[in-house]
This record gives C-alpha cells, structure tokens and sequence, in this order.
C-alpha cells in the first residue's frame, strides 16, 4: 500500500515527542552518526597490548592508497617479515606495483578468454553470468590464489626497484580505459564465437587486442624490468647487493626459501546451509591467470579458523586473512569490536548483526571486502582461547596504532572469512579436502567478493 500523508503524520509526532530522538537528530546532523554511536566504555577498556606478537613486524607501515590493493599489500606485508629478519634488514618494502602490473595484464587476458567461454557454453549476453563479467571487466581486488598464480609466474622485486605510480595509488582513471576496450573486445570475441571462427583465429584475436591492453597498462603503469640489480644496507651498515637477477630467480633464490607461497593453504568458513563444513569450492570465472592454479575455497567452521591463526601467531608467523573491514569498526580509533558502536541508543534500532553470518550472506548484508595481516594475539590464561588480535593494514599510519588495528575474537566470528596459514599447522583430513571436486559457487557468489 502507498505510504500517505496520515502515516506521515503520525511519524513525525511520534519523532519530536521523544526527547532522545531531538537529541540524537541535534548531534547527527553536525558530526558523522557512527562517531556520535561510539561507545566510550569499549574505547576505555580497548590496549593494543598482546600475549604473543611477531616478533619483528615489517616496516615501514604500507598505504594502498586509493586503490583496491590490500590482498597484494597483506600479502607482501607477509612475505616481507621473514625476509627482513633473514637479511638483518631495518625496513624492506616488496614492489606492489609489481604484482599489480602483472594482475592487470594477465586478468584482462583471462577475463577475454572467459568471454570465449562463456559464449562457447551459449551463455546470452544479457544473461545474469555475461552480465556480471561486463559491469566489471577488471578491477584490482583479488583472491590469495591468484597472487600465488602471480609469484610463480612472476617472481617479486623488490620496490626500491619498480616503485609506484599515479595510477598505482588511484587507478580508477586506467581501470576506466581498460574497462572500456575489454566491453568493445568482448562484443567482438562473441561475435567470432557466433560466426563459426576457428580456436585459432580466436586466439589470435585476443592476441592483437591484448597488446593494445599491454600498451595501455605500461603507459600507466611503467613496464617492469626484465632484471634489476638492487642495493641496501643491512642493521649494521654492511653493504648488499643482488643483481642483475630476473624477477622469478629473485624469488625463488631469495624469497622462497623462507617464504614459499605454495607452503600455505586458504581456508574460509561460509556458514551458509548450502555450503557444507569439510567440502572444497570454486568460483564460476574468478581468475586472473590462463593455465593458472584455480581459486579454492576449503570451508571449515569459524572456530578452527580462530585455533589456526592463534597457533601460527605463536609460532610468530603472521597470516594473511580476509574480512569485511568496515562493520563495527572504529576507523580512526582502530577498533574492531562488536561493541564498539552503539546503534540502538542513537538510532533506536540495531544494525549490522541483527541477522546471523549465514544470514547476512544471502540477503546482501555481509561479503568479504578487503585483506590484511594477523602479527598479534592475547590468549585467556586459563582456556587458551583467543580474545583479541593484531592487525597490520595498508591504510597508512593514521587510524589505530600507527596503522595498527585491534580485533576482537568475537567480532573475527561475525567478519572473518579466509585465513591463510602454513599446511604444516593444518590436520591432514583438513587437508585432504583440497583433493575434493569442488563445488562451484556462481560468478556472484560473496564468497568472490574480495577479488572485486
């Protein structure tokens, strides 16, 4: 039924009759409503003090910018720790534009090869899967997998030797042309798809459209080199020098040995009741790299997720997870925390967790949005059990800790999706699920969310 101007009435008397609302209307229109939610007793009762904490956490303190990079910075915040300490190094940074040059040329091509696909399967273009390929041809999000994919192929370096650029930090100006090219490619890939085109005259298409792409992305970007030659100091002034050396053989010769990307496995916990506990999933057409390794949910309850990132916490290993950051969340103050806002007394009704995790995922009210890095972790005395967790982001030394966040165990439960621990902490029937056909989620599933 239309709402009419009786109903409207009746709100707007029942609004100013109650003093509370005028209060809270006073102080929500001059300040942001979430600040004006805050709850002062969780801001007393909040130390960013942990029973176990890395002991050498990386530095300097990484900012994304305006950008969708975290799942490459959480990732290169991980890998950089043990590489600073066996190198006696005082701050490291590993390149993120580096990766991100090679995630914006590979996904394009991936995402060219998926329109082949799909049309091959006879997916219409204004079909719900096509549909949702073209709103977002390329975006710079991503999955831990297809960083692997990235490393194995790529090899890291370090940042000194290809640093950021304009489009790195904000790149909605490049994404806007790639994104316009790959729709106009896709129209023309489909159409040699309909018209009976050869596999090889297909992959040659891509081939001349690609290097359009590869074009558009070095001239934003800079294209690496092929080797480079880097220079530092270690903690005691002693000079080091590495180089000229491609890329991958940094990698693997330096990098590797003491952080081998293949050494570690995802696993996520989706409560929802049609993804089972102990089953292995994928993502209809989430990728980046043709050939590559495909992107593998393994789906564990929440608890054992808590157990494996405490135990790795204590064997000082950080761990890469992913999240959905901005729910009961603190920005400034760095606090995630269910407590920490009180909705109900400035608004008179809940948000945010009025609906279980499984709940939450099928109506729209919760996805993964971005990646960062457990260092920390305080245990009750007597249970052992996790309370709280430290957290390294890439948003720059303004919000918590100089940059730090602080996490409780409850809120890890409501918006904690995937972690990313070595296999050599994860029981092996854990493990065996990866051997599992996986189940695949369709292309809009949350679960992907975090690769957007």
């Amino acid at each position: 039924a239309p709402l009419n101007e009786e109903f409207f009435q009746k709100c707007r008397a029942e609004f100013y009759d109650c003093p509370k609302n005028v209060l809270a209307q006073n102080v929500c229109t001059r300040i942001d409503p979430f600040d004006a939610c805050l709850s002062r007793k969780t801001l007393e009762n909040t130390q960013h003090v942990f029973t176990y904490k890395i002991e050498n956490e990386g530095k300097p303190l990484t900012n994304q910018k305006s950008s969708g990079r975290c799942w490459l910075f959480a990732a290169l915040n991980c890998i950089r720790i043990p590489f600073i300490k066996q190198y006696n190094l005082d701050e490291f940074e590993f390149s993120q534009a580096y990766l991100f040059y090679w995630d914006k040329i590979e996904r394009a091509n991936y995402f060219l090869n998926n329109v082949v696909e799909t049309a091959k399967r006879g997916e219409a273009v204004d079909g719900r899967l096509v549909s949702f390929l073209l709103s977002d041809p390329t975006c710079d999000g991503g999955q831990w997998d297809m960083l692997v994919n990235l490393i194995n192929k790529h090899g890291v370096m370090p940042k000194k030797c290809f640093p950021e650029s304009y489009s790195c930090e904000a790149s909605t100006r490049m994404n806007s042309v790639i994104k316009s090219k790959l729709r106009e490619y896709a129209k023309d890939l489909r159409q040699l798809v309909a018209d009976g085109a050869t596999d090889e005259e297909i992959t040659e298409k891509i081939r001349k459209q690609m290097n359009e792409i590869y074009n558009v992305v070095g001239i934003c970007l800079g294209i690496p080199p092929e080797k480079f030659t880097w220079e530092c100091y270690d903690k005691s002034k002693k000079y080091l020098t590495i180089g000229p050396i491609r890329p991958i053989d940094f990698y693997e010769k330096y990098v590797k040995p003491y952080f081998n990307v293949d050494d570690k496995v995802c696993l996520v916990t989706d409560p929802r009741s049609s993804n089972l506990y102990g089953r292995s999933y994928t993502v209809d057409c989430l990728g980046n790299v043709v050939g590559g390794r495909p992107v593998l949910y393994n789906n564990q309850p929440v608890e054992l997720l808590l157990d494996l990132v405490t135990k790795a916490l204590k064997f000082g290993e950080p761990v890469w997870f992913g999240c959905e950051v901005n729910k009961r969340f603190a920005g400034k103050q760095g606090i995630e925390d269910l407590n920490i806002h009180d909705f109900k007394l400035v608004f008179g009704v809940d948000i945010q967790t009025t609906m279980d995790k499984a709940d939450r995922l099928l109506y729209g009210e919760s996805m993964m949005t971005h990646a960062m890095v457990f260092t920390g972790v305080s245990v009750d005395p007597n249970s052992q059990k996790p309370t709280k967790f430290r957290v390294e982001n890439s948003w720059g030394e303004d919000r918590g800790e100089k940059g730090y966040l602080i996490m409780s165990a409850d809120w890890f439960k409501e918006f904690v999706f995937e972690v990313v621990v070595d296999r050599s902490i994860v029981s092996q029937d854990v493990l065996d699920v990866f051997d599992l056909p996986p189940i695949v989620l369709p292309a809009w599933d949350p679960m992907g969310t975090l690769a957007k």
